[in-house]
């Protein structure tokens, strides 16, 4: 079973950006640098030319990962979205009902989470506990700490 990522198309066409960077610039530094590693010689005492072979081994296996990550990336557009419950790309404002405390959240795909910019992932204990909830829901949500108590008081759609 395929799991697709949600995103908007600014965050596609990054990841399609950093990809294309990847396979033409970055492929090319990796290939000089085995060819001038190569031409110093004796290959099987030559840590620069085993240093080059190893990036070239990273980077086609960080090409792999990226390209299977775009092909079950699914674009989203705002027109989509409905604010009636959470869901990916909703921007929710909850409260923990133990404390009081409120916190804002944007749940987005793995890829784009950043807790510095309150962008969570889908897939977090708290993404997830919060899909599908709609205003006034309580989600009960399993963390590290044990249960913990959320209730949804606001739910839209920024993108």
């Amino acid at each position: 079973m395929f799991k697709y990522s949600y995103v908007t198309r600014e965050s596609y066409d990054r990841l399609k950006g950093e990809l294309d960077h990847l396979k033409t610039t970055e492929r090319q530094n990796v290939a000089r640098a085995i060819a001038e590693a190569r031409e110093k010689g004796d290959l099987s005492e030559n840590a620069e030319y085993d240093a080059a072979k190893e990036a070239q081994g990273l980077l086609e296996l960080r090409i792999s990962q990226m390209e299977s990550t775009l092909a079950n990336t699914r674009i989203i557009r705002e027109e989509d979205l409905d604010a009636s419950s959470v869901v990916v790309l909703s921007t929710v404002k909850i409260k923990n009902t133990k404390n009081n405390k409120e916190f804002t959240y944007t749940l987005v795909s793995e890829s784009e989470a950043n807790i510095k910019a309150k962008k969570i992932s889908v897939s977090s204990p708290i993404g997830s506990g919060l899909l599908g909830k709609t205003v006034g829901d309580i989600a009960q949500i399993r963390t590290p700490k044990g249960i913990m108590e959320f209730e949804v008081l606001d739910i839209s759609i920024n993108l």
